[in-house]
């Protein structure tokens, strides 16, 4: 294996880690939970994207196995967690306007089950 190979895959490597302990310290530094929660997916996304890529050179020039598995991990990455993100921070604006805190505008849950309740009726 080249020198310039093994070099690709150690930047990526440490730029991947770099970026999810990014995401990490923005998840200890941060103070409400709508920001917390925006830190770690932004690097576990782009952390592992970088950390697979690197997998993916390493091992597809050194032909010890196919790299399409590396494309199937980064797929379903970049497709969940930004999902999964959303169905978090939707459910935390709910439980807010439920409890009518401060900062979150819009009905309370009640009155929003009542009216989509009142809308399939």
């Amino acid at each position: 294996m080249t020198a310039a190979i093994e070099l690709i895959t150690a930047v990526l490597v440490t730029i991947g880690a770099a970026i999810t302990l990014i995401g990490a310290f923005g998840l200890l530094r941060l103070h409400s939970f709508y920001e917390r929660v925006h830190a770690p997916t932004l690097g576990t996304t782009l952390g592992t994207t970088c950390i697979v890529f690197s997998s993916m050179i390493y091992f597809g020039v050194q032909g010890a196995h196919f790299v399409l598995d590396g494309l199937l991990i980064i797929a379903l990455l970049t497709a969940t967690t930004p999902v999964t993100l959303l169905i978090l921070v939707r459910a935390a604006v709910l439980r807010d306007r439920y409890e009518r805190k401060e900062g979150i505008s819009g009905t309370p849950a009640n009155s929003y089950r009542r009216s989509t309740q009142d809308n399939l009726s």
